[in-house]
């Protein structure tokens, strides 16, 4: 009796640490945005406060509209400040020099070099 006590015990367990590592990843895309502003207001806070910015906006789905100043096939940068990775390779090649809306979660501030970094990125609009 107690062998399968200690085996239902054991099943349970896995099952549960299974689902704990397993469970689903967020969906940036389909998110609602927690905040809409442009990359030079966003740079602006950040060279005043980087610390309370980045607590701010830690792990938040953003909207960031901005001039693009470089494209590469699964990043891009707006106004040489704000990264913004994507999970796959760009499909809307937007231009150079080209205003354009990002949606994705700030992932933190590089003090280094002082970049703004957005991940799970999707282009929402290409004005």
């Amino acid at each position: 009796m107690k062998k399968w006590l200690i085996l239902v015990v054991f099943i349970i367990a896995g099952i549960s640490i299974y689902a704990y590592l397993n469970k689903n990843h967020r969906d940036i895309a389909s998110e609602a945005s927690s905040f809409n502003l442009s990359s030079e207001k966003l740079i602006a806070e950040f060279s005043i406060n980087p610390i309370d910015s980045e607590q701010k906006y830690l792990n938040k789905t953003i909207e960031v509209s901005g001039l693009m100043t470089n494209l590469n096939p699964d990043n891009l940068t707006l106004n040489d400040k704000v990264f913004c990775q994507f999970s796959n390779e760009i499909r809307q090649t937007p231009s150079n020099n080209s205003q354009i809306i990002i949606k994705g979660r700030f992932i933190g501030y590089d003090d280094l070099l002082e970049e703004i970094k957005l991940d799970q990125c999707t282009i929402i609009n290409n004005l």
